[in-house]
């Protein structure tokens, strides 16, 4: 079947590619098994790196897809990014993405293609496929990438619209088009329908067969600081500002039909104390529970428990739909791979905008292009060198969901729901190089809800999840931290399920799926919420809190090194250490640790502007300067960028 030459590579002969491509037509014409065939053949004529094709005036063949596919996957391959600390080189993309999972990649977009037209009558047209490149190359947030990945394609603008425009349109129309669609989601809907009728009053909420949630809003903005610091630690409630809160409550208002809705949605936004947003207010009632609703994901219907000026007590029960992602595993054999058509399309190779855009010289923000993600709160999110990964979260209720933002083609991707960890938030995520690891957090797992000691290991390559082990794993807990040492993740501290502050850890080891405790002598104390970093060695702890036999939250300035080769601790320097705190952000600069901002909480609420720079090296502390300072603030972000530490946002007392 196949000779090798002199070189490493690989001859195709004519008449097994001749064989092949007589295998393919026959295959489309009788209807066979593809995959499972084309995965054969590939293989054995296409072995380990195959070579691009030349730029096609003719159909692209399904190895001229895998092929293209290949080679897109290399340029975004390329920018991921490897941490230095994992110590070992980068490996090729062989290494950690398989000939069968590009296949499928292609498989995929193909399938989807292809039911648009059988499912929807609305295949995709060449008009459809000149747009999205035109938009592509027009919203771009890294050119240089899409130049690459052009480049790549040799930039053929056939092949980039069905190999790049195809797969981002597909996807997007597939997943619009199947979410409200009632020949697939009909029987969930009248069974939610009879079930809602049948346990009409609150109290027979949880009667029914779907999930039930209750959640407390809170409107944080102009309240008293310490009553909102109070509800930030409670578990189920989500702290809202202002206009957060006007737009819940009007889609409060509109879910139980107030007839003053289109009134009160414009007032919320303007004058939310303005008198027909305080009537409609008044007239959400409590104790009733709404019609039945439908959203992307699930039907629902809500029931406001109780209600006060500023705090909403909220239930709701659902009925989640199949999932996109279970409904084309089950109606992949039905779905055929189409081909492109004979003679392609003269389609035009859009300019890429240029690097000194509107958004570099004009100092402006863009919006991403149509979110895939529904909104969300406490989620986590990792930056791989070639796109961002969210996912978890809360919103309202707890999300299993996610999505995967690639800037160079401005487009959003969902992530796989197969094999998920189950929905949660204040989790914990880090980026190992090929993996995202998710870990932690609080949820509810069937009727049983609190804090986790599992998680998962997200693929981008595959779109696949795999869970994390449980045994040897440290106890559930939430507000922890998470580092990435190179080779394994390191958690620490946070708070157990019943709200008790934690000074153990685990760590973790995707290789062998396999937990160790770290050590726990000279451990530093329990706290929540502190800040961690990795130095090259070792993992530095400072800051949180923790309750006292009385219950008044205390505030230590001190913190601790852990060195996971020795699994030992060493106390950090107290002398010139900044006062204690929580909710502050530290960086890493390859020297120091810098830490800046941050708040205590209990009888009174402060915040701080002030900051310090630790060297472990001198184990010593220096104060940061207090010249040109932003605000006072907790719960910001901060990060570094090889020069300098950016910190943005948070919270005062008002957001």
């Amino acid at each position: 079947m196949k000779t090798k030459s002199k070189t490493s590579g690989y001859i195709i002969r004519s008449a097994a590619y001749a064989a092949l491509l007589s295998c393919l037509i026959v295959g489309f014409t009788s209807g066979f098994n593809l995959p499972n065939r084309w995965s054969t053949l590939s293989r054995s004529v296409f072995p380990g790196s195959m070579t691009k094709p030349a730029a096609h005036t003719k159909a692209l063949t399904l190895a001229d897809r895998v092929a293209y596919q290949r080679a897109i996957e290399e340029v975004y391959w390329r920018h991921r990014i490897w941490p230095k600390e994992n110590g070992k080189a980068k490996p090729p993309l062989d290494k950690v993405m398989s000939q069968a999972q590009i296949e499928k990649k292609v498989e995929d977009y193909l399938r989807n293609s292809q039911a648009l037209e059988d499912y929807w009558q609305r295949p995709i047209t060449p008009e459809q496929l000149q747009a999205e490149m035109d938009r592509i190359a027009r919203q771009t947030k890294q050119p240089d990438v899409l130049r690459e990945v052009f480049a790549a394609l040799g930039n053929d603008p056939a092949v980039i619209a069905e190999c790049v425009a195809r797969p981002a349109l597909a996807e997007r129309l597939v997943r619009s088009l199947y979410a409200h669609d009632q020949r697939f989601h009909g029987e969930l809907k009248q069974r939610a329908a009879a079930e809602l009728e049948a346990h009409h009053a609150v109290n027979q909420m949880k009667e029914t067969s779907a999930k039930y949630t209750e959640l407390e809003w809170v409107k944080t903005d102009g309240a008293d600081a310490q009553v909102s610091e109070r509800n930030a630690q409670r578990r189920d409630a989500i702290n809202m500002t202002e206009s957060e809160w006007n737009e819940s409550v009007g889609k409060l208002v509109a879910t139980f039909g107030t007839p003053v809705i289109g009134k009160v949605v414009e007032d919320a936004a303007t004058s939310p104390h303005s008198e027909s947003y305080g009537n409609a207010y008044e007239a959400i009632p409590t104790g009733k529970l709404s019609n039945l609703q439908e959203d992307d994901v699930s039907y629902y219907a809500t029931a406001v428990l109780s209600k006060s000026k500023d705090r909403l007590n909220v239930a709701t029960i659902s009925w989640r739909k199949l999932s996109l992602d279970q409904w084309r595993a089950d109606a992949a054999a039905r779905l055929p791979m189409p081909m492109a058509a004979a003679v392609p399309p003269n389609y035009n190779l859009p300019a890429i905008a240029s690097d000194s855009g509107p958004c570099t010289t004009g100092d402006t923000w863009r919006p991403t292009f149509k979110v895939v993600p529904d909104v969300r709160y406490y989620h986590t999110a990792v930056w791989t060198g070639s796109e961002m990964i969210i996912w978890g979260g809360g919103g309202p209720g707890y999300l299993n969901s996610g999505g995967k933002y690639i800037p160079a083609t401005d487009t959003w991707m969902p992530t796989s729901t197969t094999n998920v960890p189950t929905a949660r938030y204040l989790h914990t995520a880090i980026w190992t190089g090929t993996e995202m690891i998710v870990w932690g957090g609080i949820g509810c797992d069937g009727d049983s809800c609190g804090s986790f000691n599992n998680g998962g290991r997200y693929d981008p390559n595959s779109d696949t999840w795999t869970a994390t082990g449980t045994s040897n794993a440290p106890v559930g807990r939430f507000f922890h931290t998470a580092i990435w040492t190179g080779t394994e993740m390191v958690i620490w501290g946070g708070s157990d399920n019943d709200g008790n502050a934690l000074n153990s850890g685990g760590r973790y080891d995707p290789n062998t799926d396999a937990w160790a405790a770290t050590n726990v002598v000279d451990a530093p104390q329990t706290r929540i919420r502190p800040t961690a970093v990795w130095t090259g060695n070792e993992i530095i702890i400072w800051g949180g809190y923790f309750a006292d036999q009385y219950y008044n939250n205390v505030f230590p300035n001190t913190g601790g090194r852990y060195n996971p080769a020795t699994d030992t601790w060493t106390a950090t320097s107290t002398t010139n250490a900044p006062d204690g705190r929580a909710d502050h952000t530290a960086v890493w600069t390859d020297t120091e640790m810098v830490i800046w901002g941050g708040a205590t909480f209990g009888n009174t609420y402060n915040v701080f502007a002030t900051g310090a720079r630790y060297n472990p090296l001198t184990d010593s502390w220096t104060t940061t300067t207090n010249t040109n300072t932003p605000a006072a603030r907790s719960s910001h972000t901060g990060v570094w960028t090889g020069s300098q530490m950016i910190v943005w946002g948070g919270y005062d007392g008002n957001t």
